[in-house]
């Protein structure tokens, strides 16, 4: 498959996203106002909500143009750090997640000490299951900001999933430090509960 089929299927597996959930939400809204609507106005009034959908409908083609455009400045414009993160993310949308990985590397070779894109580069990661990569990025964001929440669930779950008990109930250890009631400690403590007993 030439590199151009592959970014049209990737275009096509975006607007199918957007317009499947545009469709269900327009579904929905015209559902819920239909019982209210029903017998209450006179048989030749138009439908309600039917007036200026038109205008707001999602257009394929705009939208297609858009990603494409996105994709294409992303690998025009090696050097600019936005087009990386925004290439980045609509991989990530659609759980393309080494593509999503690529561009964020590239974005952290321009911006090195950018907080955030260390942050997703542990994320996309994980939700790749590479979790050697995943617990160094999630580190590296540890050492610009240790008390991050989100980034020692983070390394909580990576260490979980990798099977390291040890580094595992220091991460659990280090976000109970910092926030003692987050909502992700109860289920990681029985995790590495489960962990500790397989051993």
């Amino acid at each position: 498959m030439s590199r151009e089929n592959i970014l049209f299927a990737i275009i096509g597996l975006l607007l199918g996203f957007i317009v499947g959930f545009m469709f269900a939400s327009s579904m929905a809204q015209k559902a819920a106002m239909q019982p209210a609507a029903a017998g209450a106005l006179p048989a030749d009034h138009p439908p309600v909500g039917g007036q200026g959908q038109g205008q707001n409908a999602p257009n394929p083609q705009a939208m297609q143009a858009q990603v494409q455009a996105s994709l294409e400045k992303a690998r025009n414009e090696p050097q600019n750090f936005e087009a990386q993160i925004q290439a980045a993310d609509l991989y990530y949308q659609i759980q393309r997640f080494d593509q999503a990985i690529e561009y964020l590397l590239k974005a952290n070779t321009l911006k090195p000490t950018d907080y955030k894109t260390v942050v997703l580069l542990g994320m996309v990661n994980l939700d790749a299951q590479h979790y050697d990569q995943a617990e160094k990025w999630y580190r590296a964001a540890m050492k610009m900001k240790s008390d991050d929440v989100m980034v020692l669930a983070g390394l909580a779950a990576t260490t979980l999933q990798k099977g390291d008990a040890k580094a595992a109930e220091d991460a659990i250890a280090q976000l109970e430090k910092v926030d003692p009631n987050s909502e992700d400690l109860p289920q990681f403590r029985d995790k590495l509960a489960s962990l500790k007993a397989g051993k």
